[in-house]
């Protein structure tokens, strides 16, 4: 690793700077601890404390130390940066920088710059009705919340995507440096253009302590974390001490070298054409944990240990020793030096500053971005199928994905974990090549430097670019078997959670939705088997709030279209959309499939027969459902021509919902007049079938409502046989509708008997020739009965 030699900072410089790491040091303990007194112009006493000691100390002094080091260059340089805090519990640091750069008092005017406002910013820190311990969506210029560690890397990467003036600085923390995800983060680099992206500078924080147990990156020596980090493709500087004022020398002098190597790296690019890929540089900075802050309690050692990581005055409530040591560490700060007497911060602290949007906290790309812009989107009827053709639904859409990243050339992305041609997406490779800085042999394709779709058989990381590029107010598509999306169940966790929030704050701007293509799904994964079988995903995001969860189920090309154009252009959602990539029967023309769309379900009355008057429904939601409804349609009319049958197709499943849970939700009236009060319900579901039921069980037809779906039965085999191992093929349909339509038990015992016949019949033909009978595979629907 290199180490800087040099000591670029004036005494008034390095005055200043100080002066603004002791100020946010300051402000950060008076919100772990105090309620009042917030200037500390009394004598501490127990009452001005909080009730509740809450947060994180000992990332936080790390965290404001780089925080004032890299505003030195946003001001020096005039640098566009953001900056993104792995270790979110850091929290007290961001909302204390944020304060000072005046950030905080725009957006929350009652917590204004001062006395007053600072007692406000101390008590509402982890204090019911007031904000999160973590960097949250509430806390000004925040793309990361850091609850969950492990995605730092992965946004900041994002965010640097189609940015080519930005730099993002991200903060990794020596716990979240171990996690999976990140470890897989570090080879963004070779994805990054350095013509059409910005940059992206990690910091290796290494405090040398987790929660309990030491960190394993600061245990292993210089000379195997430096190899470990240049095999990863960096250029490690080492930035390490203890002594405030020779770290401050050390880092300015180490981050002057870096933002020249990140200009060097970018002009070479960008004007002289350099096609190698750069090794670009990053930070190894080595302070104590919990610096500055106690370093003994009790007779243990704090500073510099695991004892630092939460509260490390934990007494301070009924222990009058622990309460001066409070107070002796905060005057430590020389609190008189650093605000007036009005509570305001004094110039020296802060007038060198960067100042509007140039302020890290108040940096536009970091709410909703620094010009965003609505995709601009081809007319999806235009790549319309006729009806009775067979498509695969996700090729019809790879045409109309192609043309919106021929259109948007800087604002739409395509991330995909090496599945775009097993996606059936491959179209989109026409417009453009995959994004790839690593080398080249003559026997790869559509690998290119300025590629817009992002490749890497990494789940988290292709989650964690995108969710950086639309924090930052673009736009894009995760395009994931429906399997394997369960990787990013936490990262989607985390994102919904964001979304909620947003919505509720003002000054916040809604950012383009996050939107899933799920395809290769359980019910054709035959080929690769039960480990490919899981449509589970769908139940994972409806547990989240209505007011940001979206699924759709569309059941041909069509309506996978005109979803998928709705999807794109919404916001502050997270839309889930599930479609089929084998060639299948397209069923609506495309103004129907517009309108089918638009109200989220609804009878097809060219497959009814019920007049008005129906003795059963038959509703279906997904691709392979609906097939199979129609299919058990078909031997209803041909056996039981005088049974009156009522199709219904979900393509929203939120509309299952009432509309006090959900905003898609369908009211009663509406629900009851489509699956009456009182008829047997027989419904096909694309996933787990208790989802249906929990969807439903307000409504008044509930107790007769019986649903097929997926039931964890799979292996390798044929696709009939898939669905016969589950019990929703169109011959146990068929003897659902003869269980439940009162008379049928009676009436169509012969009928009963054939279906049971044929299940066994196809069991014994699929075992022996490997194939499905010639009758489903040639099945078609009888147009003629319609």
């Amino acid at each position: 690793m290199y180490v800087v030699d040099r000591a670029p900072l004036s005494r008034t410089e390095l005055a200043r700077i100080d002066a603004y790491w002791r100020a946010a040091n300051y402000l950060s303990v008076g919100q772990i601890y105090l309620m009042v007194n917030p200037l500390l112009r009394e004598p501490l006493r127990a009452d001005h404390v909080k009730p509740r000691l809450l947060g994180h100390w000992g990332t936080t002094p790390g965290l404001n130390l780089l925080y004032a080091h890299l505003s030195r260059i946003v001001a020096r340089r005039g640098q566009d940066m953001i900056y993104v805090a792995g270790p979110g519990h850091g929290g007290p640091g961001l909302v204390a920088t944020a304060w000072l750069e005046g950030t905080y008092s725009e957006v929350y005017p009652e917590v204004s710059r001062d006395a007053a406002g600072m007692t406000r910013l101390f008590t509402q820190f982890s204090f019911p009705g007031g904000v999160p311990s973590h960097v949250a969506p509430e806390t000004p210029g925040s793309i990361h919340e850091g609850g969950e560690l492990g995605y730092s890397l992965s946004h900041a990467y994002g965010a640097a995507l189609d940015n080519p003036n930005l730099v993002v600085a991200c903060v990794i923390g020596d716990g979240e440096a171990e996690t999976g995800p990140l470890s897989a983060a570090w080879h963004s680099n070779k994805f990054l253009d350095p013509v059409v992206d910005g940059a992206v500078l990690p910091i290796l924080h290494l405090n040398g302590y987790k929660i309990d147990n030491p960190a394993v990156l600061a245990r292993i020596g210089d000379e195997e974390l430096g190899a470990l980090l240049f095999g990863y493709g960096y250029r490690a500087y080492l930035v390490q001490g203890d002594d405030p004022e020779a770290v401050h020398q050390l880092l300015a002098g180490t981050l002057d070298a870096v933002f020249d190597e990140i200009t060097d790296i970018q002009q070479a690019a960008r004007e002289r054409g350099a096609v190698e890929r750069p090794r670009w540089p990053m930070i190894v900075l080595r302070t104590p944990k919990g610096w500055t802050g106690p370093r003994e309690v009790d007779g243990k050692p704090v500073e510099g240990t695991w004892r630092a990581h939460q509260v490390p005055l934990e007494g301070v409530l009924d222990d009058a020793s622990h309460l001066a040591m409070l107070q002796d560490w905060m005057l430590s700060y020389r609190p008189d030096e650093l605000f007036d007497a009005d509570g305001r911060p004094t110039p020296p602290v802060v007038d060198w500053l960067p100042a509007g949007r140039a302020r890290m906290s108040g940096n536009p790309h970091t709410n909703g971005g620094a010009a965003p812009r609505d995709l601009e989107l081809p007319d999806f009827r235009g790549y319309a199928v006729p009806v009775g053709q067979t498509a695969g639904a996700t090729s019809v859409l790879g045409a109309f994905l192609r043309d919106i990243l021929a259109a948007n050339d800087h604002n739409f992305r395509l991330v995909c974990p090496d599945e775009t041609h097993s996606n059936r997406l491959s179209t989109v490779l026409q417009a453009t090549d995959k994004a790839w800085q690593a080398a080249v042999e003559p026997v790869d394709e559509h690998l290119g430097r300025h590629g817009r779709v992002m490749e890497i058989l990494s789940e988290h990381t292709c989650q964690g670019w995108l969710e950086g590029y639309l924090l930052t107010g673009r736009h894009g598509l995760f395009s994931c078997y429906e399997a394997f999306v369960h990787i990013v169940d936490s990262m989607v966790n985390q994102h919904a959670k964001w979304l909620k929030t947003i919505r509720h704050l003002t000054w916040r701007q809604p950012i383009p939705s996050l939107n899933y293509l799920l395809t290769s799904h359980a019910w054709r994964q035959d080929h690769n088997g039960f480990s490919h079988q899981d449509p589970g995903f769908i139940d994972h995001l409806v547990n989240k709030k209505g007011e940001v969860v979206r699924v759709y189920l569309p059941p041909d090309a069509n309506t996978l279209l005109a979803v998928t154009d709705h999807c794109l252009r919404s916001r502050n959602d997270i839309n889930v959309i599930v479609a089929g990539k084998q060639p299948a029967p397209t069923w609506l023309d495309m103004p129907s499939a517009i309108r089918h769309c638009q109200l989220g379900l609804g009878t097809w009355d060219w497959a009814c027969n019920d007049q008005g008057d129906p003795e059963l429904i038959l509703a279906c939601a997904g691709e392979i459902p609906t097939i199979e409804i129609l299919a058990a349609t078909d031997l209803l009319r041909t056996h039981l021509p005088d049974l009156r049958v009522r199709v219904v197709n979900v393509v929203d499943l939120m509309r299952l919902q009432p509309e006090s849970e959900h905003p898609h939700g369908l009211p009663d009236t509406e629900f009851d007049a489509i699956f009456t009060a009182d008829k047997p319900i027989i419904f096909a579901y694309h996933g787990y079938p208790w989802l249906i039921h929990r969807l439903t069980y307000r409504r008044t037809n509930h107790h007769n409502l019986h649903v097929r779906g997926y039931k964890e039965e799979g292996t390798t085999t044929t696709p009939f046989d898939m669905l016969v191992r589950n019990d929703m093929d169109r011959f146990r349909l068929v003897i659902d509708v003869i269980d439940r339509v009162p008379g049928l038990a009676r009436d169509a015992v012969s009928l009963r008997r054939q279906m049971v016949d044929k299940r066994t019949e196809h069991r014994d033909y699929v075992r022996r020739t490997g194939r499905d009978l010639p009758e489903i595979r040639e099945w078609a629907w009888a147009t003629n009965r319609g």
